[in-house]
């Protein structure tokens, strides 16, 4: 089956159109007892029981009880369905060393409660099929993978909240100006991730979880949003999970869960986030355009080279608070949204609990709906979002298949797995069979 090192699997015919390899038997580099052993351990790694495995694969309890103690064959099409189920590539379990580690143990470590979540489990295996996938595919057309440029800001954990605050603001500054990002809004946060050898992906998470970044020693770094969430909350995530790439790298996994948001990591990603799409100076100048941000009492002092004149002023009562309609610009030249420009301005100072909770009312309303309207702001458009991952990644497994690299079966599957939401070509594909 496409997918098998060549040395591991018997009688593979090299044809676009590969049948069904189901009762093909795979010839093992390991021994059967082995093998048995690596499939017993990669399946409690995911907390799941054989009658878990079994029902997955539409087998009995028990033949997935022989396979592990190593007195039943396992075909080809059985590997690399147990493989899928449990997050692995097919040559993990056939090579001279099993690693019984890896971004999966570590996020079951960290997120237990993932385990008992099935929506989670299966976004889960996507976001490691989709890494790996990504890595065999460059293997195979001998393409060397893309080397991240990411720095690494190791250190000791915060020691508090607002230890977390300071680091994650802090972090931001520097990988702006380490990328030429000048303190202007951001184009779109995928490619700048992109740019820097991190994988991006939307995958479809439960509401709860707004991202994950893993940290994986053979497909690299990935890192995922939830495609059901809003266009302007996925780039808030993805500059999260990016935090995360950048701070936690030794964790391998980190997902992003609303029941963690005390954890102090998330806190610091969560700053880092806020300073990288909104930077404090470009902010405050924002406000100053709108001729707002001053305090009510204004006091100088000018100096001739011999005494000091003291300089008083007070602004109008209220000119310089602000409102719905300021949050609405703020928000868009940002590309934000209201309520996170709305902490943002909070954490500068610049407005205060009672106005910020007043504004996210107004906002939860409608009203800074219509204030777009007004001001004739563009809609954020949530299918106009560029996937790069996605393009890339079925570019590679068209590229693949045409080299022959893989069947047409292992392309269709690859295509699934990436969520294409359109077809491949009947016509394209029979033009790269026609000699």
């Amino acid at each position: 089956m496409a997918g098998l090192p060549r040395a591991t699997v018997t009688a593979v015919t090299r044809t676009r159109h590969e049948v069904d390899p189901s009762s093909r038997a795979v010839a093992m580099t390991v021994g059967e007892v082995e093998l048995g052993r690596r499939l017993r351990e990669a399946r409690k790694s995911w907390k799941l029981t054989q009658a878990d495995a079994a029902e997955a694969l539409g087998l009995s309890r028990s033949a997935i009880s022989e396979m592990e103690a190593g007195r039943r064959g396992v075909s080809s099409l059985e590997l690399h369905r147990l493989a899928h189920l449990y997050g692995r590539d097919i040559s993990d379990f056939l090579e001279a060393e099993f690693d019984q580690g890896g971004a999966v143990v570590a996020l079951f470590r960290q997120h237990a409660h993932i385990a008992f979540d099935g929506c989670a489990l299966e976004a889960l295996r996507r976001c490691i099929a989709l890494g790996r996938e990504a890595a065999n595919l460059e293997q195979r057309l001998g393409r060397p993978p893309g080397s991240p440029t990411v720095p690494a800001y190791s250190g000791p954990p915060p020691s508090s909240r607002w230890a977390a605050v300071e680091e994650g603001s802090a972090v931001a500054v520097s990988e702006r100006q380490r990328l030429g990002l000048e303190s202007g809004p951001l184009p779109d946060v995928a490619s700048i991730l992109e740019s820097q050898g991190v994988r991006t992906a939307l995958v479809k998470f439960p509401d709860s979880v707004s991202g994950l970044a893993l940290m994986d020693r053979r497909s690299g770094f990935l890192v995922a949003a939830n495609g059901s969430h809003p266009v302007l909350r996925r780039r808030f995530s993805f500059a999260h999970e990016y935090a995360h790439i950048l701070f936690d790298r030794r964790a391998e996994g980190l997902v992003s869960h609303a029941d963690a948001r005390d954890d102090l990591r998330e806190v610091r990603a969560n700053a880092f986030a806020a300073a990288f799409l909104m930077p404090d100076t470009a902010v405050r100048s924002f406000v100053a355009g709108l001729a707002k941000g001053r305090s009510s009492r204004m006091q100088a002092v000018v100096y001739d080279g011999d005494d000091a004149l003291p300089v008083a002023a007070r602004s109008r009562p209220d000119s310089q608070r602000l409102h719905l309609h300021d949050i609405v610009l703020l928000a868009h030249h940002f590309v934000v949204s209201c309520p996170a420009i709305l902490y943002r301005l909070k954490s500068l100072g610049l407005v205060t609990e009672d106005e910020r909770s007043a504004m996210a009312d107004q906002h939860d309303s409608g009203i800074s709906r219509e204030l777009g309207q007004l001001f004739g702001l563009a809609t954020p458009s949530e299918t106009g979002e560029r996937n790069q991952f996605q393009g890339r990644f079925v570019n590679l497994a068209l590229e693949a298949y045409r080299r022959e690299a893989i069947t047409r079966r292992k392309l269709e599957e690859l295509v699934g797995l990436a969520s294409a939401d359109a077809d491949i070509p009947s016509a394209y594909l029979n033009s790269m069979e026609t000699p």
